[in-house]
């Protein structure tokens, strides 16, 4: 690969506003509250900003560095930006994220935008309703600026699709931005928007947020709905947010917790309110007992770069008042997704009541016909074809249901014991692989498979390479208890506020 050097540059605004004449407006690394008081303050509007926007994602997506990142652009996002100037000028008021650009992974129906999961073969599938958790953020005022490239129908971790190919990794264009989500990540992490929604069924959300120097949160299973999005396992799937601040991610989090009468589990969140704002507390380390889980760090050389930063972390940690305990229960991240996640096996079933679902769209009609037709990355075969030969029938199935349940019992068990207000460890064990190799060594299963919540947060950096100026991003995973998102919270605000890693790369 041919490497030419580029460097982001944010489309920085002049705008003459009476006594603030000229007043330059940057607006990457924006967060929410960053644009509403600069809105407030008459320095820039959300037009202009979605502008911005809409110029870095020209720039950067299919020229300059080629991120490709991004799917579809909304064709509606400025006149939506618009109306979001003229009710704030209308009544004086900004609802929670009015006006924010929201970068959605392209596995999540938007009515009158194209939604293909990454394949061709939905490349003619133009939802005619929004996804619940779309409708969530629209109402708090979100603004749809694009959708994301994902790995195809977010079956694997590195975001390569027969819709657009392979999303390169901002940090390192020779590397993979995680996944499956790492359209998300990458874009946010490049200033495509302001924030990103991801889906995560083993790895998604967090594997890209590892990747790109950003925040990820994983929610409790029933908390935020899937409908309207596209499955691959109803037992592990759900969405949450991807930005560059827990800041950020609380607020998202904020808008879509809740309960959906067309997606059973959310029950959970019918009557469970809870402002996340709250728990972002500088000295939100202060008191935590943290519990370090050894068997999810590598011990080969490979994995020294990654040890390092995430043990530095946690020394961190400790000096801003938390209680670390050495945790060596025997738990391998490999032999859970080997022997107890039920993705593959719910993947045919789940994917077929969306494939049946939308008759305007190319025809499919199941898993089989899929690929059969061949309209598919062959990134994806392996695991599409392994599993329309497995079955929710079958003796190993129920077994995995069972394993799962154990899992459970045991991580409260371990955690309740221990008085531990978090589990900490690498995301991954070793750094986001180059691309054309497969994503290993990842840690992400132990909060998918049980259900439970966790975030990740950078955490730092490997050494500099030739193709990566400031070095890879390395991602610590923050793990909890089912419906304990605001100590999660608490814990990352208070690492990220004193211990602020995150970085805008140089591509490279």
């Amino acid at each position: 690969m041919k490497l030419v050097q580029f460097k982001l540059t944010a489309l920085t605004l002049s705008i003459s506003f009476g006594a603030i004449a000229n007043a330059n407006i940057d607006i990457s690394e924006l967060t929410i509250n960053d644009l509403h008081n600069a809105v407030i303050n008459k320095q820039i509007t959300f037009k202009e900003s979605m502008q911005g926007y809409l110029n870095i994602i020209e720039n950067n997506n299919h020229r300059g560095p080629h991120l490709n990142s991004v799917i579809t652009v909304s064709p509606t996002a400025i006149a939506e930006a618009e109306a979001a100037d003229k009710e704030f000028k209308e009544t004086g008021k900004l609802k929670p994220l009015q006006g924010i650009p929201v970068l959605l992974k392209d596995n999540i129906n938007t009515a009158n935008l194209l939604t293909t999961g990454g394949s061709i073969s939905l490349r003619n599938n133009i939802p005619t309703q929004d996804a619940f958790i779309v409708k969530k953020l629209k109402n708090a005022g979100a603004i749809v600026i694009a959708k994301t490239n994902l790995h195809e129908f977010a079956v694997w971790g590195e975001t390569r699709s027969s819709m657009l190919g392979q999303t390169l990794n901002p940090y390192d264009l020779t590397r993979t931005p995680g996944g499956s989500s790492g359209g998300t990540g990458a874009g946010v992490a490049a200033n495509f928007g302001l924030i990103g929604i991801g889906t995560d069924t083993v790895n998604s959300i967090r594997s890209p947020a590892s990747a790109n120097s950003v925040v990820g949160l994983r929610p409790t299973i029933g908390l935020v709905s899937r409908t309207g999005i596209i499955p691959y396992s109803f037992t592990q799937d759900t969405a949450g947010p991807i930005t560059r601040t827990v800041e950020d991610a609380a607020k998202v989090l904020n808008v879509i917790v809740a309960y959906d009468t067309s997606d059973g589990v959310t029950k959970l969140a019918e009557n469970y309110h809870v402002d996340y704002t709250k728990a972002l507390k500088v000295d939100g380390l202060k008191g935590k007992r943290i519990g370090v889980l050894n068997s999810f760090f590598g011990t080969q050389e490979v994995h020294k770069s990654t040890n390092n930063v995430v043990r530095n972390a946690i020394a961190q940690m400790k000096s801003e008042g938390a209680t670390i305990i050495e945790i060596n229960t025997p738990i391998n991240a490999d032999a859970l997704v080997k022997d107890t996640s039920v993705h593959l096996y719910e993947l045919e079933d789940d994917l077929n009541t969306y494939l049946v679902a939308h008759p305007k769209q190319k025809a499919i009609g199941n898993l089989k016909a899929l690929i059969k037709s061949g309209e598919f990355d062959q990134g994806i075969k392996a695991n599409i074809e392994k599993a329309i030969t497995l079955s929710k029938s079958s003796d190993e199935y129920r077994n995995r249901l069972i394993a799962r349940k154990k899992l459970q019992k045991d991580v409260t068990k371990l955690m309740t014991e221990q008085k531990l207000d978090a589990l900490v460890f690498p995301h991954q064990k070793r750094l986001v692989v180059p691309i054309g190799e497969i994503q290993v060594d990842r840690n992400g299963v132990l909060s998918s498979v049980t259900g439970f919540p966790s975030i990740v947060v950078p955490a730092g950096f490997s050494p500099k390479t030739t193709t990566a100026p400031i070095g890879i991003p390395i991602g610590i995973e923050i793990f909890g208890l089912p419906l304990q998102e605001s100590k999660l919270i608490e814990i990352a605000y208070g690492y990220e506020q004193n211990y602020p890693m995150r970085q805008e790369h140089v591509y490279k």
